[in-house]
């Protein structure tokens, strides 16, 4: 079996996000570390542990949104599914974050272009696929090439609200990019809101969420690597109780 690691690195200095919501690593050595492991053991010294050394351990800041993650329902709109109270990360089905993948490859479409269903279906026609329930949808765009380039956050096609109902209509679950959202780059899409005033274009791939509930991986990496079809994804969340994400280390698993 042959294991293609799909998720990004949680770093300091990467710009992966917006401004101001990145993560923030401290890193602890084995020296520095050295008075908290002789507070534990009354009367240890530093001479007595090998090397003098202690253990290294890092403190981090971040939201679920940072790294390679996995949205809840719940980040999209409070309900799902006609009303029902929106599903939390720890209460997504694990059966939802281990199912047989399918790619579709949407890198040829320019900055902020948001796809469509007849898209959608005339990809699933090139490749010669029929979507089946939970299978996971990923989309490879053009962001994929340029994680950890400046202008990251603003590249690649997103998803529109008739593209994603197209998928959760039949039975998908859980999707995936590897832009920084599942929606077009913010800052194309605000230019759109400024000429039309439409709200309805905010966010509208998320969104489909209070219609259907699901799920979707964002910041994957290396899609480029994979096949149309013929792989698993395994992408089980952290389990944080409530929370509308959890870091995920999204993996594909080909035979």
């Amino acid at each position: 079996m042959r294991i293609i690691d799909l998720s990004v690195p949680l770093a300091n200095d990467v710009p992966a996000d917006p401004p101001g919501n990145d993560p923030k690593i401290e890193y602890i050595n084995h020296q520095q570390s050295l008075p908290g492991i002789l507070n534990f053991f009354p009367g240890l010294t530093a001479d007595q542990l090998p090397d003098g050394e202690g253990w290294a351990v890092e403190r981090i800041q971040l939201s679920t949104h940072n790294g390679t993650h996995l949205d809840a329902p719940w980040h999209y709109h409070p309900t799902q599914d006609h009303g029902k109270p929106a599903m939390r990360i720890d209460e997504v089905p694990l059966e939802w974050c281990f199912q047989p993948g399918v790619k579709l490859d949407f890198r040829h479409f320019p900055d902020g272009y948001v796809v469509t269903a007849a898209d959608v279906e005339a990809e699933l026609a090139r490749i010669g696929h029929s979507l089946s329930p939970l299978e996971i949808v990923v989309i490879n765009t053009s962001a994929g090439a340029k994680f950890g380039q400046p202008d990251y956050v603003a590249s690649g096609c997103g998803m529109g609200y008739e593209a994603t109902m197209y998928l959760l209509d039949r039975g998908i679950r859980v999707t995936g990019t590897d832009g920084w959202s599942w929606d077009a780059p913010f800052v194309h899409t605000a230019k759109k809101f400024a000429a039309t005033g439409d709200g309805a274009l905010i966010w509208e791939g998320h969104k489909a969420g209070r219609h259907t509930g699901y799920c979707h991986i964002e910041k994957l990496h290396k899609l480029e690597d994979l096949p149309a079809t013929g792989f698993k994804i395994s992408c089980f969340p952290v389990k944080i109780e409530k929370a509308s994400a959890g870091w995920c280390r999204a993996v594909a698993l080909l035979d």
